[in-house]
């Protein structure tokens, strides 16, 4: 395959804050790589390096002669006074072809995002419509290298499954995103950006689910590693201290090598010491069993009905995944229940004294991002108070993986996800009963959003969640509830079985209940991580494969009774396989102990 693209021993810093160190990609025809990492880690300063809008302060990009490249920035942003078809006529500008050609590609694009009002303000639209024109804008010039940066931002589900089928058909693509999802259907290699590898970057060719098993044998090899250099080094320290008696060519080569062997070690340690933020929010513990009740409750915006006849009861325990287009009243519902807004019908009653934390979608609008992080995170003094406790704000920073000298820097300087980790910083001392998410996994980080859904599932309050994150709906929600933007609402198990019925003309009308307890007052099962439950799926196999190893060489071992030779080694094979199928099945425990839990 060709390369198009590529970048070769690239540096980057902000300050004396190092993001990328000799860094090199390729992006080849046929490709479609998916670029993941920490936040901060310097994934949106490689995007604009690729795209030539910034240049690395060392290092080269290189871009293939002829080759067309496209590149669709986190935000969406549009002059005023620009339609949807000026929009996507500029895109155009520069390319060889006439005014009739270039209708055409329009039409066609226009149809194939789904838009169905070409004189629309640009400006005007909402976030979804808006990353929705600018990927068609790009998409629109038949690009041969398309550079998406967390291009399912904003995007509603039915936008995001435009999308993978876009991107399938594009020549070649490096999209930032964290939706694993996402990455499972459409990459053909994963990258990820993070210290914790020698080059800072780890490549594999394939999906998500082969560079997660990829990068767990890495990790594993690498702690072995580590293991050995530290025998390693323990014997030459306890060496240097006895002393050479002469400093000979030979004893002064040892004591280099073991100066290089304690740098290798503290290399590998500080690679494989990581962190995660560390997310738990506040329940208050309250027993109320019905906490708010909408009874018919609908509403309409701008001439048309948003949702109409919607019951839905919120308890302790009951975890409401929210989905439909965008602009089918998600957001609305939110603010009816936060009592920010009232419905047109019906009525909605809320218990005493009742407890409310949101997440908004507009989190740029709630922070003031000219104050630095210190005073965001704790405007009053130098404590946080958590769960009745003073923390330093230095110490709460830390638990979201914030590093000491950015306490000072102003919110403006943090990238998309270090400011959504900032609102969950903020919010989390709050005590809840209820929590209202609109969107929260935005530019979140995959290690952040697997602490975020632990979490939630942890919640013993009552949660409506709203997200285009497939997998956390899938994996927290104990119900899921559809809107069509038409009026009518349906109650789903779970994402796939809304998917599934969203072509049905009438679902059944939605009305969400407390949870009723199981039999034998058993709780909920509680789903596994997406790690675990591809462990999970392939146990069985690997069980039986090792069973059957262990048959095989229970057979040599007789076989060779005979043989003072051959069954020493054959017997301890036969122990480590035995060993094996012990391992096997302690894990199946644990994983069947979480399901159960």
């Amino acid at each position: 395959m060709a390369v198009l693209l590529s970048c070769s021993g690239v540096r980057k810093a902000f300050g004396t804050r190092v993001l990328l160190e000799d860094f090199s990609l390729s992006v080849s025809e046929g490709e479609r790589t998916g670029l993941i990492g920490p936040n901060g880690s310097g994934k949106t300063s490689l995007l604009e390096i690729l795209a030539g809008n910034e240049p690395p302060d060392a290092g080269d990009r290189a871009l293939r002669k002829q080759t067309r490249l496209a590149y669709v920035p986190q935000d969406s942003l549009f002059e005023t006074g620009d339609t949807v078809t000026s929009v996507l006529r500029a895109a155009l500008n520069g390319a060889h072809l006439d005014d009739r050609e270039k209708t055409v590609r329009i039409e066609m694009m226009l149809d194939r995002a789904g838009i169905r009002n070409p004189d629309a303000p640009a400006a005007a639209l909402s976030g979804g419509w808006r990353k929705r024109l600018a990927i068609a804008a790009a998409l629109v010039t038949s690009p041969d290298v398309l550079l998406l940066d967390e291009p399912t931002n904003h995007l509603d589900l039915d936008g995001i499954l435009w999308l993978e089928r876009a991107i399938t058909s594009a020549n070649a693509c490096l999209v930032v995103t964290h939706d694993r999802y996402f990455l499972e259907n459409v990459a053909t290699r994963m990258v990820e950006i993070n210290p914790a590898y020698p080059q800072s970057a780890f490549q594999v060719n394939g999906n998500y689910s082969e560079f997660l098993e990829k990068r767990e044998q890495f990790f594993e090899a690498q702690s072995k590693q580590q293991d050995s250099l530290a025998t390693k080094v323990k014997r030459e320290v306890e060496w240097l201290r006895r002393g050479p008696r002469a400093r000979t060519g030979k004893s002064k080569a040892r004591i280099d090598a073991a100066g290089r062997l304690i740098e290798q070690l503290s290399a590998v340690t500080a690679r494989n010491r990581t962190s995660t933020a560390k997310i738990d929010f506040t329940a208050s513990d309250r027993q109320t069993k019905v906490l708010i009740e909408a009874e018919g409750i609908g509403k309409s915006l701008g001439g048309g009905v948003l949702f109409r006849d919607l019951d839905i009861t919120l308890s302790p325990g009951v975890r409401i995944g929210l989905v439909g287009a965008n602009g089918s009243g998600k957001t609305t519902l939110l603010k009816i229940f936060e009592g920010s807004l009232e419905p047109d019908e019906g009525s909605i009653r809320r218990a005493e004294v009742l407890k409310i934390v949101s997440f908004a979608q507009d989190r740029t609008e709630r922070l003031n991002l000219d104050i630095s992080l210190r005073r965001t995170l704790c405007p009053d003094g130098d404590s946080v108070i958590y769960r009745g406790l003073p923390i330093h704000v230095a110490g709460w920073a830390r638990r979201f993986l914030f590093r000491s000298d950015q306490l000072e820097m102003p919110v403006s300087s943090l990238s998309g996800g270090e400011r959504a980790r900032v609102l969950i910083a903020r919010l989390m001392p709050q005590t809840a009963d209820v929590l209202l998410l609109d969107e929260p996994t935005n530019d979140l980080d995959i290690p952040t959003l697997e602490v975020l859904e632990e979490s939630l599932l942890d919640f013993p309050g009552a949660l409506v969640l709203v997200s285009h994150d497939r997998y956390l709906l899938d994996r927290v929600s104990t119900v899921v509830v559809g809107l069509n933007g038409s009026g009518d609402a349906g109650i789903f198990a779970d994402y796939s079985q809304w998917e599934a019925a969203c072509g049905e003309p009438s679902p059944e009308k939605a009305g969400v209940k407390e949870q009723q307890p199981q039999a034998n007052g058993a709780s909920p099962k509680r789903k596994l991580s997406y790690i675990d439950q591809r462990e999970w799926d392939t146990m069985e196999a690997k069980i039986l494969e090792a069973e059957e190893e262990a048959a095989r060489l229970q057979r040599e071992v007789e076989e060779a009774a005979s043989d003072a030779k051959r069954l020493p080694e054959a017997y301890r094979k036969l122990q480590e396989a035995q060993a094996l199928v012990a391992e096997f099945y302690a894990r199946w425990a644990e994983l069947e102990a979480k399901v159960q839990k």
